[in-house]
């Protein structure tokens, strides 16, 4: 076996061991629950715009979008645009190091506010990125969408708009088809049903109606994807638990 091989099985080894480890889950679900509550997810930023995700998110998101080479990453929720640029300056990497060249990301939100657009705009990753302003689960929005995957071979989405049952179960019939084989569908915030209901205040969701409840709404009917249980086990930390979906064919 060659170093980097034996590597990799140590890594397996690590993760098999932290999966297992019921200790080390429960501290990881407690961190989660106290940290939250001090909003940790909003201190972190990507080249220059707020990101609002946990470090260790952003680090599967980078395996995942080196991994797979995307030519198009379809995002719903742009906020401040931190994940947007992220993502540009990922495939921006990607083709320097040979992969898709012109590769693109795509953010849909219903409320795109001017400030955040125009500071989108001016940044440098701008040039591969495009948005469109409305709800991600109507049909007009959705028909603009499916066009922009046309003649795209490798297609990542990701979903972090309304974390509702029903507005995530509309997001994932509609946009996991175009995610090609092999490649992801991250279903963000699925943490909502691992956490206290008092956290959310007058917010819409909660424990029985949130990401994670549509995500296993959805693979009932959609034996093509699996949730990706290696990669919430490895980063042990995450906002997204049963959220990595994978294409499987």
């Amino acid at each position: 076996m060659n170093p980097l091989e034996d590597f990799k099985r140590q890594v397996e080894n690590n993760i098999a061991g932290l999966s297992g480890d019921r200790d080390i889950q429960a501290l990881s679900r407690i961190w989660s629950r106290e940290t939250n509550q001090n909003r940790y997810t909003y201190n972190f930023s990507w080249l220059g715009r707020p990101i609002i995700q946990y470090p260790q998110d952003i680090v599967a998101m980078q395996e995942l979008i080196w991994g797979v080479q995307p030519d198009l990453i379809i995002e719903t929720g742009i906020a401040h645009g931190g994940s947007l640029i992220f993502s540009a300056s990922m495939l921006e990497l990607n083709e320097i190091c040979g992969g898709p060249q012109e590769a693109e990301v795509l953010g849909i939100d219903i409320d795109i506010r001017p400030h955040n657009r125009e500071a989108i705009q001016a940044h440098p990753m701008f040039k591969r990125i495009s948005m469109i302003q409305g709800s991600s689960i109507a049909p007009e929005i959705i028909e603009q969408v499916k066009a922009k995957a046309v003649n795209k071979k490798k297609i990542l989405v990701s979903l972090d708009s309304n974390h509702t049952h029903d507005h995530v179960l509309a997001e994932l019939e509609a946009y996991a088809p175009l995610v090609s084989v092999g490649s992801y569908c991250i279903v963000f915030d699925t943490l909502i049903e691992d956490l206290p209901d008092e956290m959310f205040g007058d917010r819409p969701w909660g424990k029985g109606n949130n990401p994670k409840t549509a995500v296993w709404e959805y693979l009932k009917t959609h034996p093509e994807f699996e949730i990706d249980k290696i990669i919430p086990h490895k980063l042990l930390i995450t906002v997204a638990p049963d959220g990595y979906l994978k294409r499987l064919r």
